[in-house]
């Protein structure tokens, strides 16, 4: 596991698709009042990322509508951030996974190899077991999920519903667009949007396609 927080293609690979999100977003409109967006960047020094790639994580891609009196800001879903976690998305998801909840040899065994810190970790832990289960995306999503997921050891528990050795690249990638949705103020209104009888559609619902590469 270790050895792909290194991985330069991944990271970016990850990069990428956040370029893509980005290049979309410049061709739109402003959702308001159709006026042109223009580039507004996020200013980011993330952690857990390949020391030779950071100058490619040091922005959060956003725009802003150009017209006076709107200036309503546009900010693209994320496969690279959480929020405003310093961390990158990916470095949390797989080190809380490894951690599976409090433990302390695990969590000295991290200090040791990554230089992390306790209460960081913890920090983590609690992230997932109490504010992101009560995240409106997740009350939605978990519902794609049968049998339901174990919320008790998240992430390590979703991570596990995208195959079998959850570390691999690809399927690592899945996930964080997976939780790419919740990472954007346009990406929650988006969720639920359209329904089907009058019930919303998951991600899972909407993405079945990609999915099938797990099998």
């Amino acid at each position: 596991m270790f050895k792909l927080l290194q991985n330069s293609r991944f990271f970016q690979l990850l990069f990428k698709i956040d370029c893509r999100q980005a290049q979309e977003a410049a061709q739109s409109c402003c959702r308001a009042c159709g006026g042109k967006l223009h580039r507004a960047d996020y200013p980011r020094k993330a952690r857990g990322v390949p020391h030779k790639l950071t100058e490619q994580w040091d922005r959060r891609y956003s725009f802003c509508c150009s017209t006076e009196g709107c200036r309503l800001r546009h900010t693209p879903v994320s496969v690279r951030f959480l929020g405003r976690k310093v961390y990158s998305g990916v470095f949390i998801v797989l080190i809380s996974a490894l951690m599976n909840g409090p433990n302390e040899r695990r969590a000295g065994e991290l200090h040791r190899e990554l230089g992390l810190d306790v209460r960081t970790l913890k920090r983590w832990h609690q992230w997932w077991q109490k504010e992101f289960v009560s995240t409106p995306f997740w009350r939605l999503e978990r519902s794609g999920f049968m049998p339901p997921v174990d919320e008790s050891h998240l992430p390590d528990s979703l991570l596990r519903r995208f195959g079998s050795d959850a570390r691999r690249p690809r399927r690592l990638v899945h996930m964080m667009k997976f939780l790419a949705a919740m990472t954007s103020r346009w990406g929650l209104e988006g969720l639920g949007a359209n329904s089907v009888l009058g019930k919303p559609i998951t991600y899972l619902q909407r993405h079945w396609e990609p999915l099938t590469l797990f099998q």
